[in-house]
């Protein structure tokens, strides 16, 4: 493959990869993600979007593509999108998804400081959680999905979070 990739995500431990293009000589557009499957060597799915890809998260389940104020989820068999949910300037493309049980997901919510967490399951659950008084700089999930870790922007707070489905 010729060409500059700026974003790597792998299906857990598969040949199949999101890639999204970057750098002076890019492979694809960074408003891109191309599915991969380095098996067969050739693209088996595409999703092109208005603004550029500032993240992307895969499970076997459900794509999810993190844009700079939205967050798109797709379902993985067919690319039909399921969700587009609003997210407050995500420049740095926060994203959290588990990766075993049921489908959770943790965004930058809207206002400042806040996290939302959006089940995907038989009913849609959704809630926001009150972190912490500044801009979160960073989270991150476990496999099952029922605790999330977030950090400020100014670097003094890691909290850990309950999160039930």
């Amino acid at each position: 493959m010729d060409g500059g990739i700026g974003i790597v995500e792998m299906l857990f431990r598969c040949n199949i990869l999101a890639l999204v293009g970057g750098g002076n000589c890019a492979k694809w557009p960074s408003n891109k993600v191309m599915l991969w499957d380095d098996h067969q060597l050739k693209c088996i799915g595409e999703l092109s979007f208005g603004n550029e890809v500032r993240a992307v998260k895969l499970r076997k389940d459900y794509v999810v593509v993190v844009l700079q104020v939205k967050t798109y989820v797709y379902r993985f068999e067919d690319l039909v999108l399921m969700d587009c949910l609003d997210t407050c300037n995500n420049q740095n493309g926060l994203v959290a998804l588990n990766s075993e049980g049921p489908c959770m997901l943790a965004i930058p919510h809207t206002e400042k400081g806040h996290v939302k967490v959006r089940a995907f399951t038989d009913r849609r659950i959704e809630a926001v959680i009150m972190c912490h008084q500044g801009s979160i700089a960073a989270m991150a999930m476990n496999r099952k999905g029922d605790l999330l870790a977030t950090a400020s922007e100014k670097g003094t707070l890691i909290r850990i979070w309950k999160v039930d489905s």
